[in-house]
């Protein structure tokens, strides 16, 4: 029964790649508008648009059902949540009211949703046809 060591890398691997994809992907989508808008009104908005969060949602997408077609729950759950919340710590750190922890706060939990949902979604749609199968009678 005695397998020998296995190769860690391969499932290290499941997590480390989301996660990094997550934060090049916050780095590419959120990463370079830090400045915010002034309204016409006098109010301020910012620093992100819409179509920015959208963009980033959408690609987060290819590295979660990856993993999740992979059936790594580590690494479609915890690799881009963890990507995603490393990210934000580090594009808001700056904030000098401290209330950045807050917003991470926040990345963190939706992230853990989000990816939870697509990932339980893609697992079941990806899961293998036996499973279906109903077992056989005993005699």
């Amino acid at each position: 029964m005695n397998q020998g060591l296995r190769n860690p890398l391969p499932r290290a691997l499941t997590v480390l790649l989301p996660a990094a994809v997550a934060s090049a992907l916050w780095a590419g989508w959120l990463g370079w508008d830090q400045h915010q808008d002034v309204l016409p009104d006098g109010s301020v908005s910012g620093p992100y648009e819409a179509w920015q969060v959208a963009g980033l949602v959408l690609t987060l997408l290819v590295p979660v059902c990856w993993a999740a077609a992979r059936r790594s729950v580590a690494g479609a759950v915890v690799g881009p949540t963890a990507g995603l919340t490393v990210a934000a710590c580090y594009d808001w750190s700056d904030d000098s009211s401290g209330l950045f922890v807050v917003g991470v706060g926040l990345v963190m939990m939706g992230s853990l949703l989000g990816t939870s949902g697509v990932s339980a979604v893609v697992m079941r749609l990806t899961a293998p046809a036996c499973a279906a199968r109903p077992a056989p009678r005993r005699r």
